[in-house]
């Protein structure tokens, strides 16, 4: 299947519940206000640096998407109809039943040490792009912390990316970031689709507003 990479090794991976989560794998729910509602399915995925079709004409090859599924609630977001392919909706399901990819640090520091990749023109390494399927600095990544171990991995490899979000979050990793600049190429962008409060909330109901979002452009330039 697509998403197989999503699989647990080990018993369990043939639930015919949830083909794509083991029977081992870890289901939980928390009591804060900010995760009401929601459930976060933590698995270890099998590789976390994917390949993008050539088909798709975007500007990046590769891709590194730490979670599936996004609290961001974006009515708009092409990504929903991915999680069809783990059997569950692309509506609530998407904004509530996040896929955790706890071991996405590892791997990618695994990833980017083998000797199969690189060979790309800037530093000899394929630049990787994130936030280009669901956001890695939506709610979920403030109690998992999964980027600061994969921006950790991109700048001990000195590998070029590229950062696209929604989320303020980011700003708790301008060290990183800051660092990773001064051995490669970095490149983070800020999206803001509203300004109109109304719409904001009908449309992006899980989103930071936009004056707050829009501060972002002000904290930093990696170029």
């Amino acid at each position: 299947m697509r998403w197989d990479n999503l699989r647990l090794t080990g018993p369990g991976q043939d639930d015919p519940i949830a083909p794509l989560f083991a029977r081992g794998a870890i289901t939980r729910t928390f009591d804060t206000p900010e995760f009401k509602g929601m459930t976060f399915y933590e698995i270890q995925a099998r590789s976390i640096i994917n390949r993008v079709p050539a088909a798709s004409r975007v500007p990046f090859e590769y891709t590194i998407n730490p979670y599936r599924g996004c609290s961001h609630s974006c009515i708009y977001c092409f990504a929903r109809k991915t999680h069809e392919y783990l059997d569950l909706d692309a509506g609530a399901d998407f904004d509530s039943k996040i896929v955790v990819k706890v071991n996405a640090a590892e791997l990618a520091r695994k990833e980017l040490a083998s000797p199969r990749w690189g060979g790309h023109p800037v530093r000899g390494r394929f630049p990787v792009a994130l936030g280009t399927n669901v956001d890695p600095y939506q709610r979920a990544e403030g109690r998992y912390r999964l980027m600061r171990g994969i921006l950790a991995a991109l700048r001990d490899a000195a590998n070029p990316f590229s950062i696209l979000t929604k989320g303020t979050l980011i700003l708790r990793d301008l060290d990183l970031l800051i660092e990773a600049a001064e051995v490669t190429e970095v490149s983070a962008g800020v999206s803001v689709g509203f300004v109109d409060q109304e719409v904001w909330r009908a449309v992006e109901a899980g989103t930071q507003s936009a004056p707050a979002a829009g501060g972002l452009r002000q904290a930093h330039q990696f170029h």
